[in-house]
């Protein structure tokens, strides 16, 4: 059967990677929710897609570069709509205490955001901080970062692991090839372009972002493992009715 992720928590109607995001998968049973992590300037764990605040939040720099007390001191909600203004860029630990509180019994898709930015020793904190957690879903690692993801498998040998990649036939091979890496998540328009490809791809097929009826119905076709989607709820009813 093939699953729902929940793209940045519900991106397509609430702001993304922001705690009313993840709610929202939450409230509508997405199978799984994905989100991004990178390092402040302190290296707290940020949720946070973009290395740059500009685009989701009403300040500007590069998250590196700014403490966790500047980047919680930004509104991440109102460029979405005014309604969400007291959205703030959310700590990794906030969206576990709320997965932990929900019960939620899907998947966490956690993609480690170095492919702007390599932050040494982001995998290590991250495996540190599921451990203060008593979770009851699953944990996947993604990252389109192949070196980010030779650490992980180095650092973890039994979380499921996935690369992320648009095209590229490298990481296609890489995540064929490395035995640790259970799956790949390309864009969703290699997957028009390789249908029987991606039907017969002997590991997990996850791609991004299937947004349209279309694509979703496509997805459900091929019977890939699962597929991201910026609005869980339609994504959802589609399954239902397929």
């Amino acid at each position: 059967m093939t699953l729902i992720f929940a793209h940045r928590g519900s991106k397509g109607t609430h702001p993304e990677n922001t705690l009313a995001a993840f709610k929202e998968a939450v409230r509508v049973k997405a199978d799984g929710i994905e989100l991004d992590i990178q390092f402040s300037k302190d290296e707290d764990l940020m949720v946070i897609h973009d290395g740059d605040v500009k685009r989701t939040t009403n300040g500007e720099g590069l998250v590196k570069d700014l403490t966790l007390k500047e980047l919680k001191a930004l509104d991440a909600g109102s460029w979405f709509d005014k309604a969400y203004s007291e959205e703030k860029i959310p700590l990794f630990k906030e969206v576990l205490a709320l997965l932990e509180e929900e019960k939620y019994t899907g998947i966490l898709n956690i993609e480690i955001k170095t492919d702007e930015y390599d932050y040494m020793g982001i995998e290590s904190k991250i495996l540190e901080t599921l451990k203060e957690f008593d979770l009851s879903c699953d944990i996947l690692f993604s990252s389109f970062n192949t070196e980010t993801m030779e650490r992980v498998m180095a650092l973890d040998t039994t979380t499921p692991k996935a690369v992320i990649m648009d095209k590229s036939e490298r990481k296609i091979n890489f995540g064929k090839d490395q035995i640790a890496i259970g799956g790949i998540h390309p864009s969703i328009e290699w997957i028009k372009e390789n249908k029987e490809i991606a039907r017969e791809f002997p590991k997990a097929v996850r791609p991004w972002t299937a947004n349209t009826k279309e694509d979703m119905a496509l997805c459900f076709e091929l019977g890939l493992a699962a597929f991201h989607t910026d609005f869980p709820e339609r994504a959802m009813m589609e399954k239902d009715a397929f």
